[in-house]
């Protein structure tokens, strides 16, 4: 149990390579706009050296990562929000992902056009922002309208969902991103609206080899906008990511070695998007499964065991935890137990990442 994740940006900008690298499935990449009609959708493992450690301890006849699911959106364009390019398309599966990766080209190659002819990331960052800001913008004014006209026919109703819904027509219309707002409470509205500016985003620079390793001015201008709206930049060189996913896996560290690069642009950008989301991994070793599983921080016990089966939420009597730190120090299970590292826990614990967990409940 992961988290969904959504590929945006301009036509050509790299988003279906980059894609390509860091899934299992493979989206046609070719240079020219709107190549991805319907989106891809790649389920891949998140690499998680814990759960290999613990794995190696307990020697399971099974272990399974949890996943990230991205998801390659079509191109968008100037003018999506009024129809244009895949318009409501786009804007529809975008709703349905929990963050937004937003990939921004800062390369330059004749032989790949651009959109707007040339190569200018602060613009092509504003001509996406702008048309889903537009799109939020015609959703809220929508609802406005719909309350409006209830309070007309005697539903009062809807005080507080209409004073947020003005708080959010007048930030939006001042080209302010949902999540950057502050609205007042009102009621649930926020998550109805499923507004595309609420949800979390961060930028992927893609960018040159040769830029990779430093910062160039492209990366620079980026950072300095995702700073001001308090989100981060990963980059990421979508052709050396493809090369990447074509090795062995054996050689990967060694190719990544011989470059000078720590982490690859997979890795960089899993631990981004857990950071933006407030993501945390626990482990579960019941039966003969060790599983990782995702949850956001501050989740209690019972609804993590909730997240596996609705059964285990509902007949919760305890959790069993072990901290991954102290696991790190004993040889088993049975030695933690012996040395009294596991804790008894009820269902309002609030689980840390890296827990071990067993759950007792009622069938």
């Amino acid at each position: 149990m992961g988290f969904k994740c959504g590929i945006i940006g301009l036509p050509n900008v790299g988003k279906s390579t980059i894609f390509s690298a860091l899934s299992t499935a493979q989206a046609e990449v070719a240079n020219y706009p709107f190549c991805t009609i319907d989106p891809n959708v790649g389920v891949i493992a998140v690499p998680d050296k814990r759960l290999e450690h613990i794995a190696r301890v307990l020697a399971p006849p099974k272990y399974t990562y949890t996943t990230i699911e991205f998801v390659d959106i079509a191109g968008l364009v100037k003018g999506a929000s009024r129809g244009e390019g895949l318009g409501n398309k786009f804007l529809g599966h975008i709703r349905n992902v929990d963050a937004v990766v937003h990939v921004v080209r800062c390369f330059d190659d004749p032989n790949v056009s651009h959109v707007h002819d040339t190569i200018d990331p602060v613009t092509d960052i504003d001509v996406v922002n702008t048309e889903l800001i537009l799109a939020d913008l015609d959703t809220v004014e929508r609802r406005i309208e719909k309350m409006e006209r209830l309070s007309r026919t005697g539903d009062k109703g809807h005080g507080k969902e209409l004073e947020s819904c003005h708080a959010l027509r007048s930030s939006l219309g001042r080209g302010v991103a949902v999540r950057n707002a502050e609205i007042p409470a009102g009621g649930d509205v926020l998550k109805e609206l499923g507004l595309i500016t609420a949800k979390q985003m961060l930028y992927v620079a893609n960018v040159s080899e040769a830029v990779l390793k430093g910062e160039g001015e492209y990366l620079a201008r980026i950072r300095d906008v995702a700073d001001r709206e308090g989100t981060d930049v990963i980059a990421i060189c979508g052709d050396m990511e493809a090369e990447i996913a074509q090795l062995p896996e054996n050689e990967r560290r060694d190719f990544l070695d011989d470059l000078g690069i720590e982490e690859s642009g997979l890795s960089r950008l899993i631990t981004a998007g857990y950071g933006l989301l407030d993501l945390i991994t626990f482990y579960t070793t019941a039966g003969k499964e060790l599983r990782a599983w995702t949850v956001e921080s501050g989740t209690a016990a019972s609804q993590a065991a909730g997240r596996i089966h609705s059964d285990m939420q509902r007949g919760f009597i305890r959790a069993e935890i072990l901290g991954y730190d102290d696991f790190t120090t004993v040889t088993g299970m049975a030695e933690a137990k012996e040395r009294g590292l596991v804790r008894i826990e009820g269902k309002d614990y609030l689980l840390s990442d890296g827990d071990i967990v067993f759950f007792r409940f009622n069938v």
